[in-house]
């Protein structure tokens, strides 16, 4: 048998090592012997010839085997075309202990460590991104788990629905009530909904300002509410709410909700500040200024009629596409109007008013559609309508945030409407001019409640960004009295507290002796006059005041967080007042979440699990 043959065939081969910490290839069939300890001649492992070549340059061995093995340089081709193939890869691999192979298939004890990490790690995805119990009985997720660890076996839906998950609900309903147990105020909004099978249900959501000055929202319930929707009832059943959870009434500022009649009348049995919704505010208000007007039902009825039909008709669209492509225009679909938001119909007048070109030239070529064609008086009015709500857009979506400070903002925008937004132009038209006449109006007869009015100046006057810039002068003097008023009161209560706390404390073991000094340390004390605590307070809020004003795109917890050591009575102040909602979009977005989760195939969910996975949506 030839050398070349010996090589190719995997016997016995010269006693040739690889070079140290090398991949290539090229290093089967070379190498250097093991009493060449600084591997400086390269032996071909075939004929034994040496090879001359430099440091890490394989050139010259593949020549070698080019010209003397030709089968074997073909063999090396091969392999080094192959992925994955490198001379660590070729080894003999090492024999696997039978222990080994035994533990890699025996499934996990359901008691072990690894399993109940994965099978919590589970519980989590169904719970916080509103999975189906039943997912972890398809087979797409059974492979994947299985794939990704071969020894766990997941346990039945069962376990799931009636183990882990009500196991993980109590451990997070645990920790909120422990974070509820550090606040002092807070705020709260609600609202009722329907599901998908009409039962009624009534969320509830908690907001509140941290030591560390953190802005936190707190799902506490979605409880089901089959009883009459009447205020006395709402009232009772938000007492009930708060009480389950251990919360004073007199903690909370004040409660944010919707116009609803039944809304209102449960705050007023109950006897708690109420503040309306700033988003169903301004939709109101919309409302109520193109009520009646013809000529704009008739323009948004026609927009409607086109939406839908380009809705049903592929082809339409189609043909829309290639003439958004032919005049050079955006390439967007049309927007669909949702009854309950005012900021759809005006993204779908906006998107009309911009494909007006395109949709003109798709409606005239059949004969059919001619009529949706938008006339030219048509067009003037959704221009008027666009340039008189469009600015109102982004204010609803600011407001609307429940992961910074909201409520400051209003008497900001408020103000801003009447001396800016909402303040006719020379080029409006004079329909134009009249819906922001009517919005305005509308908007500060419903904000010149005495009540709302006070609150929403607290909160503006304890937001370093506006402090009394847009409070009026009158006043001022009221809303100082005020929070003096609350400052005396919660340093009392403190102070109180702080006294029980000492009656309570071990007497000391061993009395001290005097010293000389210590008599010379009391009289200095007894001479020294405490401050008057309403003098303390207001000087405070005169610092306060004089101090500068941060930029708006500031956040003012963070200010508060590091001036709390300068103003701490004030900062107290602050964390109970910003932490009430602008918006009640926090409730409505508990209806989003409930929505995914009870869909048409889980329609059969319990009101008692229901409450649980969106508390768990929220919470984790």
């Amino acid at each position: 048998m030839s050398a070349e043959d010996n090589a190719a065939g995997g016997s016995a081969q010269p006693n040739l090592v690889p070079k140290n910490k090398s991949s290539s290839i090229i290093w089967r069939y070379f190498g250097f012997r093991k009493e060449d300890v600084d591997q400086s001649e390269v032996l071909c492992r075939s004929c034994l010839a040496k090879i001359a070549t430099k440091k890490g340059n394989t050139t010259n061995m593949f020549h070698h085997l080019k010209q003397h093995h030709r089968v074997l340089h073909d063999e090396c081709m091969t392999l080094k075309e192959t992925p994955g193939t490198s001379q660590s890869s070729l080894k003999t691999p090492k024999q696997t202990m039978i222990a080994g192979a035994f533990n890699s298939v025996t499934p996990y004890e359901s008691t072990s460590s690894r399993h109940k990490v994965i099978t919590e790690a589970i519980t989590y995805h169904l719970a916080k991104d509103m999975a189906p119990v039943y997912t972890v009985s398809k087979e797409g997720f059974k492979k994947m788990v299985h794939t990704l660890d071969k020894r766990y076996k997941i346990p039945s839906r069962t376990h799931f629905s009636q183990v882990a998950i009500p196991k993980l609900y109590n451990e997070c309903k645990m920790n909120v009530e422990s974070e509820l147990r550090e606040i002092d105020h807070f705020a709260t909004t609600t609202d009722l909904w329907s599901s998908r099978t009409t039962e009624p249900y009534m969320s509830l959501t908690l907001h509140f300002i941290t030591n560390k000055f953190e802005l936190k929202t707190r799902c506490l319930q979605t409880s089901f509410f089959p009883g009459e929707h009447t205020g006395d009832n709402i009232a009772q059943e938000m007492r009930g709410a708060l009480a389950d959870w251990d919360l004073k009434e007199d903690q909370q500022v004040c409660v944010t909700t919707d116009n609803a009649s039944n809304m209102i009348k449960a705050l007023e049995v109950n006897g708690w500040t109420r503040l309306q919704c700033f988003g169903h505010r301004l939709h109101l208000a919309i409302e109520n200024a193109v009520k009646g007007d013809n000529r704009i039902s008739r323009a948004t009825g026609v927009c409607k009629k086109l939406v839908c039909h380009f809705s049903h008709s592929w082809k339409k669209r189609v043909a829309l596409d290639q003439a958004q492509k032919r005049l050079n225009l955006p390439v967007h679909g049309l927007i669909t109007e949702c009854q309950t938001r005012w900021g759809s119909r005006l993204l779908m007048i906006n998107r009309i008013l911009e494909q007006q070109k395109a949709l003109h030239e798709v409606l005239s070529e059949d004969r059919n559609t001619r009529h949706l064609v938008l006339g030219h008086q048509d067009l003037d009015v959704l221009e008027s309508v666009s340039k008189a709500l469009g600015p109102l857009l982004e204010f609803t979506d600011a407001l609307s945030g429940e992961d910074y400070v909201s409520v400051s903002h209003i008497k900001p925008v408020l103000n801003l409407f009447n001396t800016t937004i909402m303040a006719p132009e020379e080029d409006d038209t004079d329909m134009t001019k009249s819906l922001k006449k009517k919005m305005l109006e509308y908007m500060n007869s419903k904000y010149e409640d005495g009540v709302t009015q006070e609150l929403l100046d607290v909160a503006s006057f304890l937001d370093p960004r506006y402090k009394t810039q847009y409070i009026s002068v009158n006043n001022i003097p009221n809303i100082r009295a005020r929070l003096v008023s609350e400052m005396k009161t919660m340093e009392h209560k403190h102070s109180v507290e702080s006294t029980r706390v000492e009656e309570v404390s071990p007497p000391p073991t061993k009395k001290a002796k005097k010293s000389f000094a210590s008599f010379f340390k009391k009289s200095t004390a007894s001479a020294t006059v405490p401050m008057d605590p309403t003098a303390a307070i207001e000087a405070e809020l005169s610092a306060y005041l004089l101090s500068s004003t941060i930029d708006n795109e500031e956040d003012p917890l963070l200010w508060w967080r590091t001036h709390k050591v300068n103003f701490p009575r004030i900062s107290n102040m602050a964390r109970k007042y910003l932490c009430m909602q602008a918006t009640s979009s926090p409730s409505e977005r508990i209806f989003s979440a409930s929505g995914n989760i009870v869909s048409c195939e889980r329609s059969c969910l319990k009101p008692d699990m229901v409450n649980k996975l969106v508390f768990l949506a929220k919470n984790l």
